[in-house]
C-alpha cells in the first residue's frame, strides 16, 4: 500500500481519483492547490503525488518543481493528471521532472498502469 497525494482544484475530480486510488489499495492525501500540495508534500512525504495541472495561484507545473527541487520529496514520483492535452504540454510536464503524463478524462486502467510503473521504479 502507497500513500499517494491528489493535488487538483475540482472537487469531482478529487471524489473520482480517491474512489480509484482507494480501490487499489493505497492511502489517499488530497490537497485542493498547488501551495497546499508542496505544504502536504512536504509534511507527509508520499510515495506518490498524482498532480493537475490548472489550478489557481500555483500551478501544477511550478508545484512539481518545487516539490522536485526540494531535498525531502526529489524522490517522490510524480504523475500529471491534467486536461491539457497538447504535445507541447506533456513535453514541458515531462522537462518538470514528472514521471507521466495523464490526460482527462482518465482512464482507470492507464492510470493505475502508470502508478504501479512509478511506484515500482
Amino acid at each position: 500500500m502507497a500513500k499517494v497525494l491528489i493535488v487538483d482544484d475540482s472537487e469531482s475530480q478529487l471524489f473520482a481519483l480517491t474512489k480509484i486510488v482507494e480501490g487499489a489499495g493505497h492511502e489517499v492525501i488530497t490537497a485542493e492547490n498547488g501551495e497546499e500540495g508542496v505544504e502536504k508534500a512536504i509534511a507527509e512525504v508520499p510515495d506518490l503525488i498524482l498532480m493537475d495541472v490548472v489550478m489557481p495561484g500555483l500551478n501544477g507545473f511550478q508545484a512539481t518543481r518545487k516539490i522536485s527541487k526540494d531535498k525531502a520529496t526529489a524522490h517522490v514520483p510524480v504523475i500529471f493528471v491534467t486536461t491539457k492535452d497538447q504535445e507541447t504540454d506533456r513535453i514541458w510536464g515531462m522537462r518538470q521532472g514528472a514521471s507521466a503524463y495523464i490526460t482527462k478524462p482518465v482512464d482507470k486502467g492507464v492510470l493505475l498502469d502508470a502508478m504501479n510503473k512509478a511506484l515500482n521504479a
